[in-house]
């Protein structure tokens, strides 16, 4: 059984579900100290031909609670009506517009404000949208000892769910050794996403936007092809 474990992103990049896709089991980590510096409440998407950052207001809190303690702000409502707006004046004029929006807005508008139920909520609804059928299992609930760390974590998490096949994102190459892996009798590859272009209205092409630009700007059935256009080393 193939498993990938990844923080909860909101509104990730194609790579993120290519590797819930390739997988039969993927683990989100609630469980985890929140960072903010990643990608956890944060993405990029295209505005007039060029890359701009929307975020996920947090309400202020210790920097060493987990992710699944934080929640957004008090003010949320009002800075989701201005998300949507940027997003909106984005991408009205995409092919897919009418077809992805709701979905997204259904995304930004969530009504639980705990930071990691928002997004598993849609990590699950773009899961649905994509048609990937991989089992989402959240890391509180396996019981893995929060004490472990990096590696020994995610050999404790594969042997706890049986998985002999363990995929990683290919920037953690130079993190784990297939070697150590295999004496647990797991065999480790990581993933890596092949440059994937498609028009973008008249401009260049930005890589590596969140999910949604790809939605708006592609059929099903091509984002289809995209979650197959990887490697494996």
């Amino acid at each position: 059984m193939k498993v990938g474990i990844m923080q909860p992103y909101f509104m990730p990049y194609m790579g993120y579900f290519q590797l819930m896709n390739v997988v039969d089991t993927f683990v989100v980590y609630d469980d985890i100290q929140y960072t903010k510096k990643g990608w956890i409440n944060r993405n990029r998407f295209l505005v007039n031909g060029k890359d701009d950052f929307f975020s996920l207001p947090l309400k202020k809190d210790s920097d060493f609670l987990d992710i699944r303690d934080r929640q957004l702000s008090d003010s949320y409502q009002q800075d989701c009506e201005k998300l949507l707006r940027r997003i909106e004046q984005a991408y009205r004029k995409a092919p897919f517009f009418r077809e992805v929006y709701p979905a997204v807005s259904e995304c930004f508008t969530y009504h639980d404000h705990n930071l990691f139920q928002f997004i598993l909520h849609s990590i699950m609804r773009v899961k649905q949208l994509l048609g990937i059928e991989t089992t989402i299992t959240i890391s509180s609930d396996l019981g893995i000892d929060r004490n472990l760390k990096g590696k020994d974590r995610v050999i404790a998490t594969c042997i706890k769910l049986g998985s002999d096949h363990y995929i990683n994102p290919i920037g953690g190459l130079k993190l784990y050794d297939k070697s150590e892996f295999l004496q647990k009798g797991i065999q480790l590859d990581f993933i890596k996403t092949m440059d994937i272009t498609y028009r973008q209205f008249n401009h260049d092409h930005v890589p590596f936007l969140s999910i949604i630009d790809v939605m708006m700007f592609n059929s099903q059935a091509a984002i289809k092809g995209m979650l197959q256009d990887y490697r494996l080393e």
